[in-house]
């Protein structure tokens, strides 16, 4: 005889929700990725924690709760990082990228709801802490808050489920200068902290997500869609579309935030090469990122020795990823 308890448990059973942190700098591509995220069903947006980067951090905590508003999600928390670099200083700030706002000089309204009180890097211990193994991170910003974290739980990396970072420029020009990607030469000493932490870590650079961009013709479909926030997103892109235009000669955008977004939900679009990385914190190639392949054995010990390895991502599947993003964007 079926067993009827059983077939009903199956029934009433729904997939288990992937519990998800974005550490973000919004940033025109990371409202993209705000907003595919919070139409991803599942996901459970467990909360947003800001840092400096495509602007300051005010700035970038107050964008990131109009972006939660914007999405009907003013439940989700939004804790603020800190305002520089491990080491201090002045932020490196890609205002001219996204403008002043960080959102194309869209001049949206001020955001109704706050930040809570607890600090970025608490925020990612505590929850970590109560969700071992269950909690990915997605970083697309400086890594600052992740260091920190690590730095104040020595637990946290082997807690954390994975963390999937837009960083890097592997064997590939930067874009800040030739030897650096803009999030790790935001903070160079944070991003060798993070990956050399023993976390279980997916890199997608820049030689990747340059890769991958929407067209003209792809922001107008995208805008004559009947998508939920399509109309604000091709309002903002227009500024960071003028500026690819200018810096790189692209008629369209490069989709670094979103690409870095489809590598966690869909990896298997995605090909990985493992090895260990470190990242240069002076000199000329300050922030540069270099993964030793494994290629060779080497005699005696290095800088990279006795670190575990990390996944860079190797190749993508343009087309697929491209489409994947657009049917998000598009999504009412």
């Amino acid at each position: 005889m079926a067993d009827l308890n059983g077939e009903a448990d199956i029934l009433n059973s729904s997939p288990q929700l992937e519990k998800l942190i974005i550490d973000t700098d919004p940033g025109i591509d990371d409202a993209m990725t705000i907003f595919m995220a919070f139409q991803s069903p599942g996901l459970e947006i467990l909360g947003l924690t800001t840092v400096f980067g495509n602007v300051f951090i005010e700035d970038a905590t107050l964008n990131a709760l109009l972006l939660c508003e914007m999405a009907g999600r003013s439940d989700v928390p939004v804790a603020e990082g800190r305002a520089e670099p491990l080491k201090g200083g002045t932020p490196h700030i890609a205002d001219f990228v996204h403008g002043s706002d960080g959102l194309g000089n869209l001049n949206l309204p001020s955001p109704s709801t706050k930040k809570i009180e607890k600090s970025a890097s608490d925020f990612l211990v505590e929850t970590v802490s109560q969700h071992p193994g269950e909690v990915s991170i997605l970083a697309l910003g400086p890594l600052t808050n992740l260091a920190l974290a690590i730095k104040m739980d020595s637990t946290f990396a082997s807690k954390v489920k994975r963390i999937v970072i837009l960083g890097g420029a592997f064997f590939a020009l930067g874009n800040v200068s030739p030897a650096a990607e803009a999030n790790i030469y935001g903070d160079p000493e944070a991003a060798d902290v993070v990956f050399t932490s023993g976390a279980n870590i997916d890199v997608i650079g820049i030689n990747i997500t340059t890769q991958v961009k929407l067209t003209d013709d792809d922001l107008l479909e995208i805008r004559e869609s009947k998508g939920k926030h399509a109309q604000v997103l091709c309002d903002m892109c227009k500024f960071y579309r003028d500026w690819h235009v200018m810096s790189d000669g692209v008629y369209g955008i490069f989709l670094h935030d979103p690409v870095s977004f489809v590598a966690l939900v869909r990896p298997d679009l995605f090909t990985f090469k493992s090895g260990v990385v470190r990242v240069e914190t002076q000199g000329i190639c300050v922030g540069h990122t270099l993964m030793d392949q494994g290629i060779k054995k080497w005699s005696g010990s290095n800088p990279w020795t006795g670190y575990s390895p990390v996944s860079v991502a190797w190749t993508v599947k343009v087309d697929e990823v491209t489409k994947y993003v657009k049917d998000l964007l598009k999504k009412p």
